[in-house]
Order: C-alpha cells, then structure tokens, then sequence
C-alpha cells in the first residue's frame, strides 16, 4: 500500500517531488537541536496550493497521516514524524513565492514556504517594513511562523503573527481548498476562521499562504543597553519608557547577569558595555519611521529619568548601527552560548507583566531549593511578559543527572508560571514537548472545546498527530 501511494504521490508533485530513499530522508527528521527524531515513508516537496491538496487528498483515501514542516527551526518538536515510519512529511519550502504586495493597502500575500527574511526584504523593497524578527529569520517559514504563533523582538508595538494576519489559504484535512486571502481590516461575517488555523502546529490543515499586514518603515532608530538592581527595575522602566517615548517603544529585553556572562565567556568578539557587573540588564529599542526624530534625545531623557527615579543603575546609548548590533548581538547570543555550558533545559512562560518579579523570585527560590547550585539563565521580551527560563548544571555536575532531572525542574518552573496565572508556552509552542504536561496547566473545557475543533476538521486523526492535544 505504502509503494502504490508514493506512486500515486509522484503522479500529483512529479518524481523529483517525493523522497523515500533514507539517504534523501535525513534533513527531514530531525529538529535542529536533535532533541526530537522519527522515521517517514517518505517526504513530499509540492510546488503549489493544488499540489497540496492532491497529495493531502491522497493521504487522507489511504488513511495515512501527514506532518506538514516548514524550516524546521521549531523547539518543540512539532514538525517532526513519529518513529512508525508510516508518516508522510509535508514539506512546503518550495512554495516560497511572494504573490502579491500591495502597497496602497500595506499587505503582502506570501506562500507558506518563503523564509521570513524574504517576506522582510520584499517589504523593504518597497519602502515598507514586515516586523516580525526572530532568532531563525534566515531559515524559518511563514507556514511555521504561523502555525506556531511566532512573537519574536517586536510583539511588545506589532503583536504576533495573530496580529499580523490578515488571511490565509489552508488545505484542510479532506484535500480541499478553504481560500480566506482577504486583506480586509474590517470583515464581521461570521467567525474569524484564520485564527482557528494559526497557532494549531498543523493540526486542522495545511496552510499554504498568508496576507499579511505591512508597516511605514522605520528610518530612525535609538538602542540603548541599562544596567538594573533587580526585575522590579525593568518593570518600572517600561512605565518610564511609555511616558516618555510612546508607541516609539519597540522592544525591551530583559536579562539576568547570568545569561550575559555566558556569551561574555564563548562569544567571540562579545564586550561587556560596563566595566563592573550588575544583576540585571535591558535591552531598549526606540523607532520611527521619521528620517530625524530625535531618538536619542528622547531616550537619553526617558534613561536619565529612570536613573533619577533609582530604576537604572548605569546605561549606554549606542552611537552607530555597529555598536547597536554588537548589543543586540549579547542578547541573541545567549542561547547558543548556554549550551558550551553543557545541557541546557529550555523553557518558554509567560506571566502579567506586573508579576514577573514576584514570579522571578518564587521560581529561583524553588529551582535553587530543588538542585542547589544550578545556574538559572533568565532573559526575554519582559515588554510582552514573554521570559526564557533556562538551566544550566552546577559547575561539576554530571550532564546525565541534570538530563533526568528535566522533567522535575519544567514542573516546578510551570507551577509556578500557573500560580501567577501564566502560560507554559509563551511563544514556541506545545508541539511534542509539552502536549501531555499541558492538561494539567490548562482548563478542562478549554481542552474539551479543541479536541471538539479538532474532531471537526480532523475527525479522522490524520493532519499531526501527537501533537498540541494530550491524549490524540
């Protein structure tokens, strides 16, 4: 059965568009870190929304399960297939096309498989700019971008992909083609189907292209790097900073001494802007799309207040498009640093914002009492309330034991995220990685209402499973 449907496969996409030879398969199978790997029938590469839908059609006649991937950048293994080998892996990185960009109404409709960067040049191509900005921008997909409800730097002024979108084209789970690319700000007939689709890990359908919405340009930009006491500081420095600066607050970063150390240590070309260490840091980004607004005025100001007010201990404000780089560069390079630490149990939360502090506490008080000596690298979008709680083994401490104690350290991490009423996944995800641990963080008829939308569009269980939903 296997042989005919891969056949029946290269008749929709073309030869060149199936892959079954295990050498081929690789690339395929594996999450970037390595943390999640399974086996596949075979890899499908169509060229186009019809393609699709042949072969999702196709699968769905023979029962057998599709996983839609994009970059494949994702954290949680949402991407990846199941050890069966019976799977069949949907990549959409051929559909890469930007189909339109209308100027006039601020929209570009993209296909699922182009990489972010792309979608961004294009904006800037014609003098306007798509906000999106993360870590993985030269290798992840819009698809991905949105099946996950990616944030990145720029959520605290944009939003996430939610806010971002304006329609989207899905292949549902039957093979048929739902067309919602609509670039209307205004649409009240009936219920927002897109948003059903975004953030859903391609479970519901395939989505295959997108409008999304475009913004003036920014020609003018301030950064500055502050040293704080503590996160009651930084909490306190966002309320200056929306005095002051308004909606010109782009992004504000928040990062523990900690997590700043650790690129020090393996980052080449990595400089402390302070010559003493502090506690705490921000990161602060001001932008306009006036060529000459004055930022660095205004930031200078809104800085020099909150050191009146005792919120920053010292701060820099950068003076070129380098040195603003060179402090953006200590910020996204503390993941990759962590790691020549050795393990590094990754963790995505969100909580109120005003709580962060009281949160920060409780759950260093907790992870210390639970292995004393770990090393706990804290730093995210405190402007969204969006922190990356990560861990590190004591210095001397076996790679092994840590390792086994992840699943004890995430409980403790996300009892507490509960106790603030936060969200376990702030950003990545639930994907494999937390589908099971959610229905204990997560209302029950909440959980019943999506196994009652998935049931609806999937009732045969065929579009990712083992993903998103405990239990299916």
């Amino acid at each position: 059965m296997t042989a005919d449907l891969i056949g029946r496969l290269r008749e929709v996409v073309g030869p060149a568009g199936v892959l079954s030879d295990p050498a081929d398969l690789a690339g395929y199978l594996s999450d970037w870190r390595n943390a999640y790997t399974g086996t596949a029938a075979a890899v499908v590469r169509p060229g186009s929304t019809e393609e699709v839908a042949g072969v999702v059609a196709r699968c769905c006649e023979a029962g057998v399960v599709v996983v839609p991937q994009g970059g494949n950048t994702g954290l949680c293994g949402g991407a990846v297939p199941d050890s069966s080998g019976r799977q069949v892996v949907l990549s959409l990185t051929r559909m890469r096309r930007i189909r339109d960009l209308d100027a006039a109404n601020q929209t570009v409709t993209v296909e699922a498989g182009a990489v972010l960067r792309s979608v961004q040049e294009a904006a800037a191509a014609a003098g306007l700019l798509f906000p999106l900005s993360l870590g993985a921008e030269g290798s992840c997909t819009i698809g991905g971008n949105l099946a996950t409800n990616a944030g990145g730097t720029g959520v605290l002024r944009y939003g996430t992909m939610r806010d971002l979108t304006l329609g989207l084209e899905v292949v549902l789970p039957d093979g048929r083609i739902w067309n919602g690319l609509r670039g209307l700000r205004k649409d009240n007939t009936g219920y927002d189907l897109k948003q059903v689709f975004i953030g859903a890990e391609g479970t519901l359908g395939v989505i295959t292209a997108a409008v999304l919405k475009l913004f003036p340009a920014v020609r003018s930009r301030a950064t500055a790097w502050a040293a704080l006491p503590d996160p009651q500081a930084a909490v306190d420095l966002i309320g200056v900073l929306r005095e002051l600066a308004g909606d010109r607050l782009t992004g504000l970063e928040l990062m523990s001494r900690r997590s700043v150390e650790f690129v020090l240590r393996h980052s080449a070309g990595a400089r402390d802007p302070f010559g003493d260490p502090h506690p705490w840091y921000a990161l602060v980004e001001l932008s306009d799309t006036l060529p000459v607004a004055g930022l660095d005025a205004v930031i200078e100001s809104a800085l020099g207040e909150a050191f009146e007010r005792g919120v920053v201990l010292d701060a820099v404000v950068a003076s070129s498009s380098a040195q603003a780089a060179a402090l953006w560069g200590l910020r996204e390079g503390i993941s990759v640093a962590q790691n020549h630490e050795g393990p590094s149990l990754k963790h995505d939360v969100s909580v109120p914002i005003s709580r962060i502090p009281a949160f920060v506490e409780r759950t260093d008080r907790a992870l210390e009492a639970a292995v004393p000596g770990i090393r706990i690298v804290t730093y995210g979008h405190i402007g969204d309330g969006n922190l990356h709680y990560n861990l590190s083994k004591p210095v001397g401490g076996d790679d092994d034991e840590f390792r086994a104690r992840a699943g004890a350290l995430a409980r403790v991490i996300y009892d507490s995220t509960c106790a603030f009423d936060g969200s376990i996944s702030a950003e990545h995800g639930l994907g494999q990685s937390k589908r099971e641990i959610v229905a204990d963080y997560k209302d029950s008829h909440e959980l019943d209402l999506m196994r009652g939308l998935k049931q609806l569009f999937d009732p045969r269980g065929l579009m990712n499973p083992g993903k998103v939903l405990p239990g299916l």
